[in-house]
């Protein structure tokens, strides 16, 4: 399975995001991120113990993943298209894609954003769901 890297979500979160977005939204600089944060959310969803994963395949990881971007707030701003854009990057790295509305997938980021914390494995449960449904290969 492929990982997706810091470099990578810098490249997504603040490059290509000054290149791409058509709206006057702020882009904080990178070194504007909670470093500490960010890397725990990139690292968590491929942790094991007792060489076992603790998320298993690649839609758990990728569902931890997305909740943690979201819920763990790394940036100061723009967190849930980063953590669309990095779960995209790490399907597309492993083959995979979602074939999914873009209104209806911004929704669901924003479900997973208001969803209380005590709720955390159900809704990491329902964002496997999500993905599960959408999910195709890449050609």
């Amino acid at each position: 399975m492929k990982l997706i890297s810091i470099a990578e979500i810098k490249f997504i979160a603040f490059r290509l995001a000054q290149e791409l977005m058509s709206h006057n939204e702020p882009i904080p600089a990178f070194k504007t991120r909670f470093p500490n944060i960010l890397e725990s959310c990139v690292a968590a969803p491929f942790q094991s113990f007792e060489k076992k994963p603790l998320y298993r395949g690649l839609l758990g990881k990728a569902a931890v993943l997305f909740y943690l971007m979201i819920k763990n707030h790394p940036f100061q701003n723009g967190n849930k298209r980063i953590a669309i854009t990095a779960l995209l990057v790490l399907l597309h790295k492993n083959k995979k894609w979602l074939k999914v509305d873009t209104k209806e997938l911004y929704n669901f980021a924003v479900w997973v954003a208001e969803s209380p914390a005590k709720l955390k494995d159900s809704v990491i449960k329902g964002i496997q769901d999500f993905l599960q449904i959408y999910l195709v290969d890449l050609k």
